[in-house]
């Protein structure tokens, strides 16, 4: 069964660092685009950040840009978002999905999700 999970969320002050993983059991992660997204109680989920199967292109929402880094590990089936500077609004419940070369920041892009992983920004 082709699974994601994520890991790394927590509670962290303004102006803090957390990194996310997101990782494969099932498949292998490097024949995917891996996208990050998030979902913050009572708004729409956005997608926050992609990379493409080798690593060789990124993408970063407005919002995230210079903040967050993605990029992957395939000899560990695993991506991970490095998130930097954090703020309040960064606060939401994250989530990895696996799709083809090609996917952006559209979540109908996207084939397998991980469950996600809450992250809070708070002092």
């Amino acid at each position: 069964q082709l699974q994601l999970a994520e890991s790394g969320g927590g509670l962290v002050q303004p102006g803090g660092s957390l990194r996310l993983s997101c990782a494969a059991s099932g498949f292998t992660l490097d024949h995917y685009a891996i996208g990050w997204f998030r979902q913050a109680p009572g708004k729409e989920r956005e997608g926050v950040s992609c990379i493409s199967s080798r690593g060789g292109s990124t993408t970063y929402a407005n919002s995230v840009k210079g903040r967050f880094t993605v990029f992957r590990d395939n000899a560990k089936n695993t991506v991970y978002l490095q998130m930097n500077s954090l703020k309040p609004e960064d606060t939401a419940a994250y989530f990895c999905a696996a799709g083809p070369d090609g996917s952006d920041l559209r979540d109908y892009d996207y084939d397998y999700w991980g469950q996600g992983t809450q992250v809070t920004v708070s002092s």
